[in-house]
Formats: structure tokens, sequence, C-alpha cells
């Protein structure tokens, strides 16, 4: 294809960048060579920021980015940058800090407007080509920033060292001088009720999105206190969201967010993060529930993930976009006369009426979402019917216009292999193989572990992403945590030494290069990064779980695993410098919360004995995985290879196997249950 225009993102690996690289803009990625112009020519660098799926990203860059008058005024008046925040992370949580301390809400595309030593002055998110929306017409903006640099350095120096002086808030914590107690996660759950939707399910009105952490941590409150209301709320928020149009009913796998309170009008990008916490969420959900419905969802978000996000040497894509053919949602909605041309007039009728599917639409241009609006035996009684015959009648109906849907132009797909959601989406295949006892889904996760160690470790150290050759982005704390964890989930799966070895040596890595050992917590990049106006140490897990609260979990794991004292210390020392904001806020604090859970509770040690691949250790491990344990150590021990030194510390020396045959031993605060080689008794043990 010839191109009018080709800007210096057209070298760039990112997806996200590589859509810009023929924009009339003269765009560079973020380095030295555009810092030094900007200092060279006395210019203010504009800043953007966004990613690959971000919908409005694609609004401003059609609008804007490719007008040639807009990219004119943009050209000679700034040093253009344009950022992927799935590459930079560091720098996107710096900015989006500061624009919110400008009294902007944050959020993609980011605009941000820096002096040439990389302080920002002015900011926004998305701005339109001329005054709508109440928000001022990009071409203004501009115009406007050019003039403020040139004739207000004196106010714009003043503006910078307010900003560099609330910058440190992103590094500087003090440890709480209350105690880490129940009461904490009490308070918290306490207040997360109070924002529940009692009809819906979920947190707050609209935009709602799915908050996995906060639902974890209601289940984890519940088994811990018996509170049933707990549960209720998390099981009746994950059914309304399977039901609704926020999942894909024909391939599986969660939208990013719903529009509206009931889960219905989604944003239909698919995140691999989202997808990850998600399936974990369910599978948990089948194991308190048996409900064979939580049990399809966890089938079928896996089977998308492994269809569709699944690099073919292992590693997993960052995120599928929201339009295709320049239409959001094109790809997932549908017609009564477009499914009944697919199933007959018979079928298609009961399936429309199955799906929410009618002439009026519940999406643009008399479009519809599918989403469950009843069940299927209400329908079988509706059309009279037998239920079972309705049942194979939808799901056959699923299938043929899933078959038909893969015939349209799908949505664009980020390709990149990110560490930190790899490692959360390796961890939930490796549960949800061990509940489903899965083994091709158990290689397929295993596997993604083989490809981030040949590809996204260089000297002993990990790199962020991986797209179409070496990476050379340092790894952030979010990799180093989300990989160890999902390296310590290998271990527990599959017995295997040699995954418990590899977290230890990342883990030591983590703490090497990313511990603040004057405050303690750690700081979001390593010693190997770029320094930037300041070092972020982020205590908060937003859509993603934060890497404070990732390497919490990890530390107090490899604790118990390995019996080092300073993992406890450290650990302690994080949950203490975050413990006012958990019990202050805990909307944002949920996987940290979760952590303070595993420490409060102390896990369950499981330890089975027995040869790894035979059936009666493996119909022990099963038990362990189809029961509802948040906080458990689980240890597969094969006779041939002992126990280890590297669990001393727990009370397993003396285990033996009896008569030959898989035997487990249940241990909780250094007491153990006599061992027993009867699963159901096993079972009877956890509960």
């Amino acid at each position: 294809m010839e191109h009018h225009h080709t800007n210096r993102l057209v070298h760039e690996t990112s997806p996200y960048l590589q859509q810009h690289a023929h924009n009339p803009v003269d765009w560079y990625p973020w380095g030295e060579e555009a810092l030094a112009k900007a200092k060279a020519e006395d210019k203010p660098i504009l800043l953007s920021i966004g990613y690959s799926a971000c919908h409005w990203c694609h609004v401003m860059e059609h609008e804007s980015f490719e007008d040639e008058r807009i990219a004119d005024l943009m050209n000679r008046h700034f040093v253009n940058i344009k950022v992927d925040r799935e590459e930079r992370p560091d720098l996107d949580q710096i900015y989006q800090y500061v624009v919110q301390m400008f009294g902007v809400g944050g959020g993609w595309p980011l605009t941000m407007f820096l002096t040439p030593d990389k302080e920002p002055f002015y900011g926004g998110t998305y701005f339109p080509p001329d005054d709508r929306f109440g928000r001022p017409g990009f071409p203004k903006v501009l115009e406007a920033v050019a003039r403020y640099y040139r004739d207000h350095k004196a106010e714009i120096h003043q503006t910078t060292q307010q900003v560099k002086q609330g910058l440190q808030g992103l590094s500087s914590f003090q440890e709480s001088s209350q105690p880490l107690n129940k009461a904490v996660i009490e308070n918290a759950v306490r207040k997360l009720n109070n924002i529940f939707d009692e009809t819906h399910g979920g947190f707050g009105t609209q935009p709602k999105f799915p908050n996995p952490m906060n639902l974890a941590l209601f289940l984890r409150y519940w088994r811990a206190s018996g509170h049933e209301s707990y549960r209720r709320m998390a099981l009746l928020a994950l059914q309304k969201m399977a039901q609704g149009g926020i999942y894909d009913q024909l391939g599986g796998g969660f939208h990013r967010y719903s529009v509206d309170a009931h889960w219905l009008v989604p944003h239909f990008e698919k995140m691999l993060y989202d997808n990850a916490q998600l399936l974990r969420l369910y599978a948990d959900a089948f194991r308190i529930t048996k409900d064979p419905f939580y049990r399809q969802v966890v089938v079928e978000t896996a089977g998308y993930v492994r269809r569709e996000m699944l690099h073919p040497d292992g590693g997993f894509y960052a995120t599928q976009d929201a339009d295709s053919e320049g239409e959001e949602g094109k790809f997932f909605v549908w017609t009564p006369d477009e499914i009944t041309a697919i199933l007959g007039p018979d079928v298609g009728e009961i399936f429309c009426r199955a799906y929410g599917v009618d002439e009026q639409g519940n999406f643009e241009h008399g479009k519809s979402i599918l989403h469950r609006v009843i069940s299927p035996e209400w329908v079988a009684h509706e059309f009279g019917q037998k239920a079972a015959a309705v049942e194979q009648m939808l799901e056959e109906g699923r299938r043929k216009l899933f078959a038909a849907r893969e015939q349209r132009s799908k949505p664009f797909r980020d390709e990149k292999i990110i560490v930190a959601w790899n490692g959360l989406m390796i961890s939930a295949l490796l549960d949800a193989a061990a509940l489903l006892d899965d083994e091709a889904m158990q290689r397929d996760a295993l596997r993604s572990i083989d490809f981030i160690l040949t590809h996204l470790v260089r000297d002993d150290q990990l790199l962020h992403s991986y797209k179409d050759g070496p990476a050379t982005i340092p790894g952030y704390l979010d990799d180093y945590a989300g990989f160890v964890g999902c390296l310590i989930d290998a271990f527990e799966v599959t017995g295997e030494r040699r995954y418990l070895e590899l977290a230890e040596r990342f883990h030591r890595s983590t703490v090497a290069h990313f511990w603040d050992e004057v405050q303690g917590g750690f700081f979001l990049t390593g010693s190997e990064h770029e320094v930037l106006i300041q070092r972020p140490k982020d205590p908060f897990d937003h859509a993603v779980p934060g890497g404070n609260s990732l390497a919490t979990h990890n530390l107090l794991r490899l604790y118990y695993y390995t019996g080092e004292e300073e993992h406890l210390q450290h650990a302690e020392k994080v949950l203490r410098l975050f413990r006012d904001q958990m019990e202050e806020n805990p909307f944002s604090f949920g996987h940290m919360l979760c952590a303070l859970d595993f420490y409060l509770e102390t896990p369950r040690e499981i330890a089975i004995l027995g040869r790894r691949a035979a059936p009666d250790t493996q119909a022990m491990r099963r038990v362990v995985y189809e029961t509802y344990l948040p906080n458990k150590i689980l240890l597969l021990v094969d006779p041939a290879e002992g126990v280890g030194d590297a669990f001393a510390h727990l009370p397993l020396g003396e285990m033996t196997q009896l008569e030959g045959k898989a035997t487990a031993y249940v241990c909780h605060n250094f007491a153990c249950s006599a061992p027993t080689t009867d699963p159901v008794a096993l079972a009877n043990l956890l509960k």
C-alpha cells in the first residue's frame, strides 16, 4: 500500500505505534532523539499515550492525527511523542497521576504537554477536532499551549515545581502504627458492600467494570468469616456478568467493561489480564457451588484464550480491539434476519428469544448484543418444547453462529507478549487445567513459561514484552512479580522442583532491583530503567493486580515453602506500609487485601506423597483443586525425590507413604492431621 506520509514509528514493533506510522504528524517514539530535539529547538513536547485496543484512541487518531491541518499545527509548535502504555507503564503511571493533579479524570488517550526536561505543565485526555462534548477543540488547545509556552516561562516553571512536589506522593509512604488484623478486612468489605449493586451485581452504577479482585476478596471473607451475604454478592455479580453482553456468548471471554449498570452493552475490546482474573474467579465459583453454569464459563473462556490469544510457540497476546471494519462491536452483533438465515425460522425464533435479539435492537443500527434474557426452561415453556430439546437447540445454534461469525472480519489483535499479563494467564490456566483435569491446557500454560524463559530473559534479568523479535525494554515490577507467581503455581500443579527454583531466582532479582531499602515496598521501575522525573512506587491495584500486591503474595508463599524469614519480613513491611490506605480506600486494594487475608489466616499446608503421574496421586491432587482453598500450600512429593531441604521448616520431614499408596497430609499452624490415602477423607479434611 502506498502511503503519503511515513514517520519514525514505522521502525517500532508496537502495533499501537505502527498504527500511527503513516500519520502526517511527525511522531517520534520516546527516546533520546526526541528529547534532544525538544531541547535544541526549545519546543514543548506533546506526549500522546494510548494502546491498540483503546476505542477513543482510534477516534482521536482519525479525527486529529490524520488531519493535515491539525498535524501541521502539531509539527510546527511541538516535538510529538507517541507512547504505547503497555510498553511503558512507568511513563503512563507518572503522567496519569499528573493529569489528575491538574483536575482532569485520567484515561486514554492521554495528552500531556511537557517542557524539554520532561516536566508536565498542562494535559488532558481525548480532545475533539472542534469544540464539542464540553471540551475545547484540539487546534484551539494546541495554539493556546504553544502561545503559553512561548510567553509564560516563569509560570510554567512554577507549575512544574508544584508538580514535582506533588509527585512525591507516588513514592513516599510511611508504615502504619496500627496493627495488621482482621478489622482491616472487615472494614474494607463493609465499605465495598455499601457500593454493591444488589440488583445487577458488581460495584457502582455505570460504567461498570468486573472488579474481579474485590469479588475475590468477598469470597475469601466468606470463607474466613462464614458471612453468607458476601458469597451471595460475589456469585450474583458473576452470574449477571456471564449472562450479559459483557461476556461473549458465542466465543467465550469477557469484554473490557459495560457502559450500563446491567452488563448489557460493553466496550468490546478484550484484554488478556481481564480474562486471566475472571477465569480464575469463575473456577472458584464452580468449586464453591459445583454449578455447571460456572464450569461452562471456565471452559469457554479458557477456550477463547487458547484459540485466539496463544502464540504458536507459547505465550499469550495482549489484547483484541473493539472495532472491526471501522465500527465498534461490528464483529459481535446480530439482527434477527442474520440469525434466522443461519438457524432457520423455528430455531432462529427460539434463539432470538433466549438471547434478547429483536427488530429494534439493543445496540447501534438495529443490531443486538447477545445476552441471556431468560432461562432455557422458560423458553421451553413459552414455546411448548421440552427443556432438554431447547438446551440442545441453543447449544447447536451457538455453534452455528460462531462458525458463521468466524467468516467476518475479526477485530485487530495486538500481538505483544507482556510478561506481567502472561504470568496472570499462565496461573489462571494452570488452575483451570487442574480443576478440569485438562492436560492439554496445562501443557499450553507450561509451554508459555518456556517461551518467556527463552525469549524474555537476558543476562538473568526479565524483559517486559516481546513482539516479532528480541525484546529490549527491561522488565517492570509487575513482570517479575507476575512471573514469579505463575512459577510458584507451576510448582504446585506439577510438583517439579525446577519451577520453585526459578521462582526463588527471579524473586531474588525482584528484591535486588526493585525493593526500597529506605521505606520498604517495591518501586515500579528497577535499577536498569531510564531515570524519569519520579520513580513511582504504586501501592494500588488497578485493572491489573499491582506489583506490590503480587510480590506480597509471592513473599508469603515462598516463606511457607522455604522458611526464609526475610520473605516474611518483607511481606509484613509492605502490608504495614499500605495498611491505612487499604482500610481507607479498599476499592483500589482488592488484591493487597487478599494478601493480607493470606497473612492473617495462614495457609493450609497439603502434602501428597506418591509417584507424580500415578492415578492415585492425581486423584488426591484433583480433590485439592476441586476444593475452594484460597490460602493453601501444596506439595506433590515423589518418594523417589524426597521432600528436600527447602521444606525442612515444615512439619513434613517424617512423612511416609502408607501401604505404597498416594498419601495426603494436611497441616495448619504447625499441626498435622493423620495421613490418609482416601480422596473422600482428604476432601473432608479440606472443608
